[in-house]
C-alpha cells in the first residue's frame, strides 16, 4: 500500500526546493500577520479567552495543509463557526470558564469525527447538499449575529451572558443599555475609523492590525480618560498546551446536533473555497481527502487546545495572491502564530475589548456580500427565498438549527422544481408525443401519469431520450397507464429511451404490460 494514502503531502513534499521553501516561509509571514488580529477576534467572538485563537491558529492549521488536498487552502478560526460555537454552548457554561472550554474542545472534536467519517466513507459531495444560498443567507444572518454579540464589548459591557438566539439577546442588551461605559465607545470607533482610513489609503497594509494598535495606544496615552475600560485578559506565553478533554455521555447528545451544523458549515465553507481557488490555479482537487484533512485536523486539534477551525476566504486568497508554492506556506504561517504566541503574549493583555469589537464589526461588514444578494435575485427567485429564510432564521432560531432550515428549504425547492420536469407536446400524423426533459422518479410521477391521461391520441408517444433515471415508482406508473390504455384499445410507446432506463422498465414486461419500448 503507497504511503501518500495515509500521509498524502509526501506525493508533494519531495519536490520542494530551497527558493520555493523560503518563498513560503515569507509569504507565511504575511498570512501570519493577517492571521493574529482576525484569530483573537474570532476568540472573543466564540466566548473563548484570546489566546485560543492562536491555539486554534497553530496544529489544526498544520494538520490541515499536510493532509488536505488543496494547495492554497488556509484552514482556521472563522467569523461563522466562531458564532455557532458560541450559540451553542453559551446556554451550557458561563463563555470563557474552563467549563466553557471543555465543551468547545469536546465539540470540536466531535465536529472534527463527523467530518473525517465522511471522507473516509467518500460521502464528501453531500457537503454539496448545503447550497450556496444556503450559505449566502447564513453567512449575511450570522454576520448580524456577530454584530450583535460585540456590541457589549462595545458598550463596555462584557459582563452580560450570551443567549441561544440573536432575539434573546437583542432583549438581554435592551435591559442593560443604561450602564453604558461612555469612554468604551470612544475607543471602538477610534479604531474603527483607523482601520477604514488604512484600508481606504493603504489597502495592501495590515488594516485591521494597525487599528487595533491605534485603539491600545489611544488606552494607553490617556489612563485618565479612559480609566474602566475592560481589556484583554492576559495569559501566559505559551505554545498551544495540550487539553484533557471529558468525554461525558450527557454533554455529548447534548452537543452532537451542534456538532454535524458545524461540522457540515465547516465543510460546505471548506470546499467551498478550495473548488474556487482550485479554478483559479488549475489545481486538481479531492474533495474526499479534503474532508478527511479538515476532519483530522479538528480531531488532533481539539487535544492541542484549538477549537473549530474551517477554510478562511481572506487568508486563502492571500496565500493564493502572494504566489505560494505549496501547503508549506500554510504550515509557516501555523508556526509565525506559534512564535507569536510564545513570545508575545504580554503585549495582548494592552488591547481594549472595544478596540477588538470595533475589528469584529469590521470584518462583519466584510461579511456582507451584497453583489452576490443582487445577483441571486436577478437569477433564481425560489433560491433568494431560501436565501432569505435562512438569514432570518439565523435570528430568530439556533443558528445550528437554522442551518437545518435553510438545507430543507433548497430541498424542498430542488423537489418542487424536480417534480414538475418540463414536458414539449407536438403531434405526429396518427400519434401524439410527449418529449420528456427529467427524471422519472416518485415526486414526478403524478405530474407525468395526470399528462398521460389527460391525453386523447390513439397512439402515444413518450420521447425519453432526456430521461437519465427512472425509479421503482417510474417503471410502476408508465407499465399501469400502458395497461389502462391497452384496455381503451390504446398504446403507450417509449421511444429513444436510454440503455439504463429500458433496462430498468423491461424489469417488469412479462407481468402483462403493454408497454411497447422502442430503441
Amino acid at each position: 500500500m503507497r504511503p501518500s494514502i495515509f500521509f498524502p503531502f509526501l506525493t508533494w513534499l519531495p519536490a520542494i526546493r530551497p527558493r520555493g521553501l523560503g518563498h513560503d516561509a515569507l509569504v507565511g509571514l504575511t498570512g501570519a500577520i493577517l492571521a493574529l488580529p482576525q484569530s483573537i477576534a474570532y476568540a472573543l467572538i466564540a466566548g473563548l479567552p484570546a489566546e485560543y485563537g492562536l491555539y486554534a491558529a497553530v496544529v489544526p492549521v498544520i494538520i490541515a495543509c499536510l493532509w488536505g488536498s488543496s494547495r492554497h487552502l488556509i484552514c482556521g478560526p472563522t467569523a461563522a463557526i466562531s458564532v455557532v460555537l458560541f450559540a451553542s454552548v453559551s446556554p451550557l457554561a458561563l463563555p470563557g470558564t474552563q467549563d466553557y472550554v471543555g465543551l468547545v474542545l469536546l465539540l470540536t472534536f466531535l465536529a472534527g469525527a463527523f467530518q473525517w467519517l465522511l471522507g473516509a466513507l467518500r460521502f464528501g459531495s453531500l457537503a454539496n447538499f448545503v447550497s450556496q444560498s444556503v450559505v449566502l443567507g447564513f453567512t449575511l444572518g450570522a454576520a448580524l449575529v456577530i454584530a450583535l454579540g460585540q456590541v457589549p464589548n462595545l458598550l463596555g459591557l462584557p459582563h452580560l451572558e450570551g443567549r441561544a438566539t440573536a432575539w434573546q439577546s437583542a432583549l438581554e442588551l435592551a435591559r442593560h443599555v443604561r450602564e453604558v461605559h461612555w469612554p468604551s465607545p470612544v475607543v471602538a470607533a477610534f479604531t474603527l475609523g483607523l482601520s477604514i482610513l488604512v484600508r481606504s489609503l493603504w489597502p495592501r497594509m495590515p488594516a485591521l492590525l494597525i487599528g487595533i494598535i491605534g485603539g491600545s495606544l489611544l488606552v494607553l496615552a490617556l489612563p485618565g480618560t479612559f480609566a474602566g475600560v475592560p481589556l484583554v485578559q492576559p495569559f501566559s506565553g505559551s505554545l498551544p498546551p495540550l487539553a484533557s478533554i471529558r468525554f461525558d455521555a450527557e454533554d455529548i447528545l447534548r452537543l452532537l446536533p451542534s456538532a454535524v451544523a458545524c461540522g457540515l458549515l465547516g465543510l460546505v465553507t471548506s470546499l467551498s473555497i478550495a473548488r474556487a481557488l482550485a479554478c483559479q490555479s488549475r489545481q486538481m482537487l479531492d474533495a474526499d481527502q479534503e474532508c478527511r484533512g479538515q476532519g483530522l485536523s479538528n480531531l488532533i486539534g481539539a487535544w492541542f487546545s484549538g477549537y473549530l477551525s474551517a477554510g478562511s476566504f481572506t487568508r486563502s486568497g492571500l496565500n493564493l495572491q502572494a504566489g505560494a508554492q505549496s501547503p508549506l506556506s500554510g504550515v509557516f504561517s501555523a508556526l509565525w502564530v506559534a512564535l507569536f504566541a510564545l513570545l508575545g503574549a504580554s503585549l495582548i493583555a494592552h488591547i481594549p475589548l472595544p478596540a477588538m469589537a470595533a475589528s469584529i464589526l469590521l470584518i462583519c461588514w466584510g461579511l456582507l456580500d451584497g453583489r452576490s444578494v443582487r445577483q441571486l435575485w436577478r437569477v433564481s427567485r425560489a433560491e433568494f427565498v431560501v436565501m432569505a429564510l435562512t438569514c432570518i432564521a439565523t435570528l430568530l432560531l439556533e443558528l445550528q438549527t437554522a442551518i437545518y432550515a435553510g438545507v430543507l428549504a433548497s430541498l424542498f425547492f430542488y423537489l418542487k422544481r424536480t417534480s414538475q420536469p418540463r414536458v414539449l407536446q407536438a403531434k405526429e400524423e396518427d400519434a401524439e408525443v410527449l418529449r420528456i426533459e427529467g427524471s422519472i422518479f416518485f415526486g414526478a410521477c403524478p405530474y407525468l401519469q395526470k399528462l398521460i391521461q389527460r391525453s386523447r391520441a390513439g397512439c402515444l408517444v413518450l420521447d425519453a431520450h432526456h430521461v437519465n433515471f427512472i425509479d421503482y415508482a417510474g417503471v410502476s406508473m408508465l407499465h399501469e397507464e400502458a395497461r389502462r390504455l391497452g384496455g381503451e384499445g390504446r398504446s403507450l410507446v417509449l421511444r429513444r429511451a436510454r440503455p439504463q432506463v429500458a433496462r430498468e422498465l423491461r424489469k417488469l414486461e412479462g407481468e402483462g404490460s403493454r408497454l411497447v419500448i422502442e430503441g
